[in-house]
């Protein structure tokens, strides 16, 4: 058992932890909660001796930490999943750790069995993704196979296959009668892992009570009951019939009726005495996140607030051609009806001289030419201010026909 009496831990003018009291009994999963900032780690480092407190005193098994009797083996704590030297395999760093408490080499087989690590045992921890750091911190905590464990944040960076193995890993711990102390800022996973909550807010303790008791203390539970939409006549007839019997009808965003005060059954008589038909009738019990919002919202120290310079930025611009770069002029669009569109490249008619139209002057397309040449003319005039198309023997043609015997596609 963990047993903390008035404990409080200073840094200069700062105090993280103040007159703390709390036991954390075994057979049970108990979580640690808390904003940031509000002296969970330093807690914990006080109970494994990592930290002195300034007052106050806190024991394991009747004994401060560091009067237990080869520690390693009453003891298994993960607060820092990186504290590995990256040079080391997994299986040497679980075998340095067992030789310093007298741990025989076959117990290091079994743990990196059991966190399923028997597959990397070999490299080289520094190569080790954040998941597999944290299996290997959990290994380390159960080398001694200790009657007593903490945990900070022990989920961190896991897959949800990890997330389930130590949800079980930590029930089945302490269904063997081990202490286990978990810290966890996931309040849907700690929901379904802790038995008891112990709460600290600024150093100071809010809570220490079971989870079911700590979501109906810290949370107003009420009925979701709802009428047919098409008869808003009923829906004012039934809240004035529940107002009137003492309850407190809220409307929903979603056209539901939010009711506290009265009991399901009672709604369910009144409704009924009211001939007003119910399409839906529904407890709601706020959730541990919902309830440990409600109740840690003043001990908060880091909040965020609207950027007030957010209306500066610009806005990006309207044309979002295909790989734009910041400051690239897009050329000018032209209608679909004009441009024929293909991708992003047309291909000219056949029989057409792709490069023409880069040779031909602009005055012709611009000015039309008359309907009906003048008699007096000579009739190969027109022609000859034109430039003479280039015979089709003269064209590139080998430029506009693709190579496609080298093209990876």
């Amino acid at each position: 058992m963990i047993e903390a009496v008035g404990l409080t831990k200073r840094y200069g003018a700062k105090t993280a932890v103040y007159n703390l009291s709390f036991q954390v009994r075994p057979g049970a999963v108990t979580g640690f909660l808390g904003p940031n900032g509000s002296g969970k780690s330093t807690t914990m480092r006080m109970i494994l001796g990592l930290d002195r407190p300034t007052a106050g005193r806190v024991t394991i098994g009747g004994h401060d930490f560091r009067n237990l009797p080869n520690a390693p083996r009453q003891v298994g704590a993960l607060l820092d999943a990186k504290a590995v030297h990256g040079g080391r395999s997994a299986r040497n760093h679980l075998l340095s750790l067992a030789q310093l408490a007298g741990i025989p080499e076959a117990r290091v087989d079994e743990v990196l069995g059991v966190v399923g690590l028997q597959g990397v045992a070999r490299k080289r921890s520094k190569g080790f993704s954040l998941g597999m750091g944290q299996r290997l911190g959990i290994a380390a905590a159960l080398l001694g196979d200790p009657q007593v464990l903490l945990f900070d944040e022990p989920v961190n960076g896991l897959d949800p296959e990890g997330i389930l193995w130590v949800r079980n890993l930590m029930k089945m711990l302490a269904s063997e009668g081990r202490t286990v102390f978990v810290s966890s800022h996931l309040m849907s996973e700690m929901a379904l892992t802790a038995d008891h909550l112990i709460v600290i807010g600024r150093g100071q303790l809010m809570a220490d009570m079971s989870i079911t008791d700590f979501i109906s203390a810290n949370s107003a539970d009420f009925a979701r009951v709802r009428v047919p939409d098409e008869t808003p006549e009923q829906r004012e007839k039934l809240t004035t019939t529940l107002t009137e019997a003492g309850g407190q009808v809220m409307p929903e965003p979603d056209g539901a009726l939010r009711v506290t005060g009265l009991a399901l059954p009672r709604i369910s008589d009144l409704a009924h005495e009211s001939d007003v038909r119910l399409w839906e009738l529904s407890p709601h019990q706020a959730s541990l996140e919902e309830a440990y919002m409600r109740m840690t919202q003043g001990a908060v120290d880091y909040r965020s607030t609207a950027d007030q310079k957010a209306h500066l930025q610009q806005q990006p611009p309207p044309y979002a051609g295909y790989g734009q770069q910041p400051g690239y002029a897009p050329p000018p669009q032209q209608p679909v009806a004009d441009v024929p569109q293909q991708g992003w490249y047309a291909p000219p008619p056949p029989g057409q001289n792709p490069y023409a139209a880069a040779q031909a002057p602009a005055a012709p397309a611009q000015a039309p030419a008359p309907a009906q040449a003048p008699t007096d003319a000579p009739a190969a005039a027109p022609v000859a201010a034109a430039p003479a198309p280039a015979a089709p023997a003269e064209a590139p043609a080998d430029l506009t026909k693709r190579d496609t015997s080298e093209d990876p596609r």
